[in-house]
Order: C-alpha cells, then structure tokens, then sequence
C-alpha cells in the first residue's frame, strides 16, 4: 500500500480524499486532531510520520514551536510544500519513515488517522523510530480507526472510489476492519490489543484512548 499511497494516491488526490460529504467522517478527521491539540502546551517541536501535503501539519502549526513531517510521496511532498508556503514554522520532507535516524529532537510525534497501516512495514520499528525521535519526556501518538466507526469508514472509502481515487471495493473481501479494492489496495486496522502489544513492547509507560467514538489512540512516553 505505500507505493499506492506514493505514486496512486499523492498530492492534490490526496487531498480529495479529505475533501469528503460525509459528515461524520468530516467530524472524525477534525476531532481526531483536536484530541492531539488539546494536550499541547505550546513550544513543543512535533514531529508528523506520514504527513502527506501537510494538512494536520497546518491545523497544529499555531500551537507549537515548530512542526516537522516526512512523506514517502515526493508529489505529495512538493505539493505539500506550496500547500505550507505561508506557514514558516512547518518543513515537509521526503522520506521513507523506516529509514529516519531522529535521536532526541522532538517533544511529540504524530502518526495520526491509522499511520501505522498507510505507511506499512513494521509496525514495531515505526513505534521504536519515534521513540528514539523524542526527547525524554516526549509523547509519541499513534491512531487507528475505533471499530464502532466501520460503517462510516466503508461510506467515506466507497465515496472514495466513486471519484476514482482508488479502486472499485471487493465487498466479498471488504470485512472486520480491512478494507480491498479490486485494482490491489488495502486498508487495515489495528484492535485495542494490537495497540497494548506494541506498547508493552517498547518498556515505557503507554496508554490506549478512544476519541469521539471514531479514533482509538496508542500514546507512548519515553522516560
């Protein structure tokens, strides 16, 4: 899925997939954020795994000290960086997140609206990199899709083919939280017990939280 996302799925397509009529989903992508929003102090250095064009990048720019993202895309990334002309406190970059060497440069990491699916590879290793990206102190947020959202994840993915952002849904193999489309994409999930595995996993201190019925976070603290 990342060369979909990378070569099929980048920049101003992108976008459209945000550019959604279905309310509720509207509401989950703009709670989704604010539950990030709500914890930040000001002054913090963030760093975005995933970050696309920039969206979520701009929402938080306002109540931090700075924002950096990463993106596999380099479209989306050039795209990205028009998008954030006027934001001088964000820089996009492009890259792969499981070749990133961070020590010990931010106060937050953001891998926001299931990240850790979109970006594929080693889920484990994503969570280790930010780990080590965080200065002691520093929180590393990971979201997922709640499973009380599933029909309105399917509305939003089924808009989503209609526009010919990808392809038509396979409904036989459309099931439990993995959603396959007929031209080869995939979009997983990951349950509570997926989340508390990967924390258990770092050592440090971690929590799960669902947000607005729609988002259910794994949140990591490096000591």
């Amino acid at each position: 899925m990342t060369g979909y996302y990378e070569k099929k799925l980048s920049s101003a397509r992108l976008s459209e997939v945000y550019n959604t009529s279905v309310e509720r989903v509207r509401q989950y992508l703009d709670q989704e954020i604010e539950f990030v929003r709500r914890r930040l102090r000001g002054g913090e250095r963030v760093l975005e795994l995933g970050a696309g064009y920039g969206r979520i990048m701009k929402r938080i720019a306002p109540f931090v000290h700075s924002v950096v993202g990463i993106d596999i895309s380099g479209d989306s990334v050039a795209w990205g960086r028009e998008y954030l002309k006027d934001v001088p406190n964000c820089t996009l970059l492009e890259g792969d997140v499981h070749g990133m060497e961070f020590r010990s440069e931010f106060d937050m990491v953001l891998c926001l609206q299931n990240g850790l699916s979109a970006i594929q590879g080693d889920p484990a290793d994503t969570v280790e990199r930010s780990l080590r990206a965080l200065v002691p102190g520093g929180n590393a947020f990971f979201s997922t899709y709640a499973p009380g959202f599933w029909e309105w994840r399917l509305a939003w993915f089924r808009e989503q083919a209609e526009k010919g952002l990808i392809g038509e849904l396979d409904m036989e193999r459309t099931v439990n939280g993995r959603i396959v489309c007929k031209d080869g994409f995939t979009a997983t999930t990951f349950s509570e017990d997926d989340l508390q595995a990967l924390g258990k996993k770092t050592g440090c201190p971690f929590r799960t939280e669902t947000a607005d019925g729609s988002s259910l976070f794994l949140i990591v603290s490096k000591e």
